[in-house]
């Protein structure tokens, strides 16, 4: 049997469920492929940091392939017009893949898998992204999990899966195959700094986290100004790395570590996040335009829409949130508790509507994934499934303070307050005369006045929401 298998978000020959079984099934006469999409790069949500990821990660793959006398088959168009025609040219009997859970690539796989057995080629379809994939867990009743904690205890009933063997045999074939793009190419640019995508950086940045940071994780993960994020999220968005992968090394790390355990716990709780999330999607496809809590669309958003251009360049006079939003756009990246802050800071101090900022992340986000983005989003703005509830809201001022003490982070991204003594760094505008003189800013100049007063906001929050959550 000879088996095209197709790329998508997966970009590994390592611990690969679909590709390991097409190796297996097909003896190695397997045809790797991977074709672009233009309703995909199409989109107007679509970060260029993220397009550049995906195109380092394909060289990296090509060459992986090329160290095993193999090539990589490549084309663009309509994924119902070319994943047929490479089976056909490549003389496959049948095509395996790895199931994506987001409503369009949903709807997308169901035209190819018709297109395919129209064609009489074989599909078989597995299970690969998540630790636990959509359906496997359930409540007593049958019914989707709506609250982390419980969906966390039913998914460690289940032994996590050890990774599977990498492939080294391939078929050979006289597909053609496109060069891979550049990004000028496909018409994107940016000025953020590279994020080296492929499996070897993923590697590598798996290898350092789990040497210098995995030990500290659970404790120090939410500090802005520490490395002590795994930074592998882009990793896991595009399958460089897998989560199964992810979940055995720092298991691995925690047995030859003692004192890596709990940071080895905390990992794997977040990599659970990510598979609530992408259920959550997955069964509730509303989500993705709208709250999961329809009463929560009723909500009369009552911001100024100048204050949302102010928020995405970081000119709000909150510093932490300032910093924070900087660094998306210079970056690419932003860290969990400034994505938390921000998006807090968004819907209940600016009282606009929370997709807005969401499609603003999906616009820079190198890791930009629509489950963990909308979700994050969601538990923030409290419409979600297992949201923050809206009577509490974040203090920027407070999580600026707990978070980053000593100022380090806001000092790196917002270096105009790079001389403001740590005690006034999250509240510039309460610093003593003297004090901003002596650090060089004049507030409303070299930086701005806040937008507005979170205590004043705070109230006008509570009462906008009350009225949505008395909505019947």
């Amino acid at each position: 049997m000879r088996v095209l298998f197709w790329f998508r978000k997966d970009l590994r020959l390592d611990d690969n469920t679909g590709l390991h079984a097409a190796a297996r099934d097909a003896d190695g006469d397997v045809v790797p492929f991977y074709a672009s999409e233009p309703a995909i790069l199409g989109r107007d949500d679509l970060a260029p940091g993220r397009v550049r990821f995906v195109l380092d990660s394909l060289a990296d793959l090509a060459a992986a392939l090329a160290t095993r006398g193999a090539r990589l088959a490549l084309d663009h168009g309509d994924a119902a017009e070319t994943v047929p025609r490479a089976a056909r040219l490549a003389g496959a009997d049948a095509v395996y893949w790895n199931e994506e859970y987001e409503p369009a690539l949903i709807a997308r796989d169901a035209a190819v898998e018709r297109a395919l057995e129209h064609a009489g080629v074989r599909v078989r379809r597995f299970d690969d992204r998540l630790l636990v994939p959509p359906g496997a867990v359930a409540t007593g009743a049958g019914r989707p999990f709506l609250v982390f904690t419980p969906f966390r205890r039913a998914c460690e009933a289940i032994p996590l899966a050890a990774p599977v063997p990498g492939v080294r045999r391939f078929g050979a074939h006289d597909l053609p195959a496109r060069p891979i793009a550049t990004l000028e190419r496909l018409g994107f640019a940016t000025h953020q700094r590279p994020w080296p995508g492929g499996t070897r950086a993923a590697r590598a940045r798996l290898a350092h986290f789990a040497r210098e940071a995995l030990a500290g994780y659970a404790v120090r993960r939410d500090f802005l100004a520490e490395p002590g994020t795994s930074q592998l999220s882009a990793d896991l968005r595009f399958g460089t790395l897998s989560a199964r992968t992810v979940a055995a090394a720092a298991l691995e790390a925690a047995r030859a570590n003692r004192g890596a355990r709990s940071g080895a716990r905390k990992l794997i709780e977040e990599l659970r996040w990510r598979d609530f999330y992408a259920h959550v999607l997955y069964q509730f496809p509303h989500v993705e335009r709208g709250a999961f809590q329809p009463r929560y669309d009723a909500i009369e958003w009552q911001g100024d829409p100048a204050h949302f251009d102010a928020w995405r360049a970081g000119r709000t006079g909150y510093p932490i949130v300032d910093a924070a939003m900087r660094e998306l756009l210079e970056t690419g990246f932003i860290h969990n508790r400034a994505r938390m802050i921000t998006a807090s800071f968004l819907t209940k101090d600016l009282l606009l509507d929370w997709r807005l900022g969401e499609r603003h992340f999906m616009r820079h986000l190198v890791d930009g994934d629509p489950a963990s983005n909308n979700g994050g989003w969601q538990w923030a703005a409290s419409t979600g499934t297992d949201a923050q509830p809206w009577f509490r809201i974040f203090n920027p001022v407070l999580q600026g303070a707990r978070f980053d003490p000593d100022g380090g982070y806001v000092k790196r991204w917002v270096p105009e307050l790079a001389r403001v003594p740590a005690r006034w760094i999250h509240r510039p505008w309460q610093a003593p005369p003297a004090v901003l003189t002596e650090a060089g800013v004049r507030l409303g100049a070299d930086y701005p006045r806040p937008l507005v007063d979170h205590a004043a906001q705070r109230v006008r929050a509570l009462a906008m929401y009350r009225k949505a959550a008395l909505t019947r």
